[in-house]
């Protein structure tokens, strides 16, 4: 599916070499001069990326990008513009716009961006339309990586990883991009079922196998025969059945609860755990060559914690999903927020701020996030040695956190690094560093 982009500019000539240069790139392009259609178009066409001028005769850029996000959610939007100061690029950056680029413009920079956008409008296309495995961090990336290349295979995947950190997420999307995807995907966790039943879930039962099956029931591997099944939490699995799903493993075949007969089944399997595997082979609570038959090929999550890029952007990703859940309308969080959001070391990992953004959302009454609805057990990280550090220290200072100082700051960037505790030419290499023009 092609990536599709529509220009904004009220210059004949710049919407027509944008659309050239892009165009070449192999990008799927469009312009109008007229910003009062654009609503329009991005409907009409399915727009991905929207190139605005900022400052065109019939309406005011930013406002427009106001809209244009309040209407479409995943919409990207950069801003090119002869005119952009500081303080309309913090505004309009604030309203959803990615970036601002100012005439002329740094083609080179430009497609470089507009590359990184459409990698991830393909990573979020990956998996389900709700699902938050939005990343930033370099190792997340590596395993969306390890994803697509797979999800086309037929070979068992192992996810390992903490509780909350995102595994059947990850199993929802090599299902969604693997052949089996218009086959069935069922899933069943290995830990809440009693091992007296989770035989005859998986495998099903015969007829009178015991006194109440008056009829043969499919279990499974019979239902998702051709698509996927996922094994939440197999580490829980007992010796007993790790045996059984060794066999099916290794030829495909099961036995239902009394039967005599051998069915087999063509199913995927994709197992999960939080627990050490490896170490309960050595306590011999864990086959090991099931393990193998299960990591051929092995994904490991990363907790929360040891990935900080992808606080925010999941933070910002749930405040727009509850935002619109609770019919609210809230822009952002407190400079206060952030500093909790980046310190806290989230011990439950993207489950736990997923609660903690949905709570906040529910009891906040303002357009911001800030420490009135977050509750005082989480204040505890926040840096109160100065009054005018309102960061902490200078590695977390990002992107988000930089615009709300230039906001705060009414785009003054000697005020800015004031409020951020570092120099100004700190602030100004952090600036190139993230890109913020």
């Amino acid at each position: 599916m092609s990536f599709k982009i529509l220009i904004v500019d009220d210059e004949i000539e710049v919407c027509r070499s944008l659309c050239e240069i892009l165009t070449n790139k192999g990008y799927q392009t469009y312009f109008d001069t007229n910003p009062q259609k654009t609503a329009r178009m991005i409907q009409e066409l399915s727009i991905d990326l929207v190139l605005l001028d900022i400052k065109m005769p019939q309406t005011d850029g930013v406002d427009l990008v106001k809209i244009l996000r309040s209407k479409y959610a995943d919409l990207a939007i950069i801003i090119i513009s002869g005119f952009a100061t500081v303080e309309t690029a913090v505004r309009a950056m604030r309203y959803g716009a990615l970036n601002v680029y100012t005439k002329p413009i740094k083609i080179t920079l430009l497609l470089k961006e507009i590359e990184r956008i459409r990698t991830s409008f393909e990573q979020r296309k990956m998996v389900a339309q709700d699902s938050s495995l939005i990343v930033e961090d370099l190792r997340m990336k590596h395993i969306i990586s390890l994803v697509r290349t797979a999800a086309p295979t037929d070979a068992p995947i192992l996810i390992t990883g903490e509780s909350g950190t995102g595994k059947e997420l990850v199993a929802n999307s090599i299902h969604a991009s693997s052949k089996r995807r218009n086959h069935p995907f069922i899933k069943i966790n290995c830990a809440s079922i009693p091992e007296s039943l989770l035989e005859s879930e998986l495998f099903g039962y015969e007829k009178w196998a015991f006194t109440d099956a008056k009829d043969t029931k499919k279990g499974i591997f019979d239902l998702a025969s051709g698509g996927s099944i996922f094994l939440d939490e197999i580490g829980d699995m007992s010796l007993s059945m790790q045996a059984k799903m060794l066999r099916v493993l290794q030829d495909g075949k099961f036995l239902r609860v009394g039967g005599t007969r051998f069915m087999t089944t063509n199913s995927r399997i994709i197992a999960a755990t939080n627990k050490n595997l490896e170490e309960l082979i050595k306590a011999n609570k864990f086959r090991e060559d099931l393990y193998y038959r299960l990591a051929v090929i092995n994904i490991h999550i990363p907790p929360l914690r040891e990935r900080k890029e992808d606080i925010l952007p999941l933070a910002n990703y749930f405040l727009s999903y509850f935002s619109k859940v609770y019919n609210k309308d809230i822009k952002g969080f407190s400079s206060e927020a952030i500093q909790i959001l980046l310190n806290h070391s989230w011990p439950g990992n993207v489950r736990e701020l997923k609660n903690f953004i949905e709570r906040a959302v529910i009891f906040c009454c303002t357009d911001i996030v800030d420490l009135s609805v977050i509750p005082e057990q989480y204040h505890s990280v926040l840096d109160r040695g100065s009054p005018d550090n309102l960061y902490g220290k200078i590695e977390g200072i990002t992107r988000e956190i930089i615009l709300d100082a230039l906001f705060k700051s009414n785009g003054v960037k000697q005020e800015a690094a004031r409020l951020l505790n570092i120099d100004r030419k700190t602030l100004y290499n952090r600036m190139k560093k993230l890109n913020i023009k």
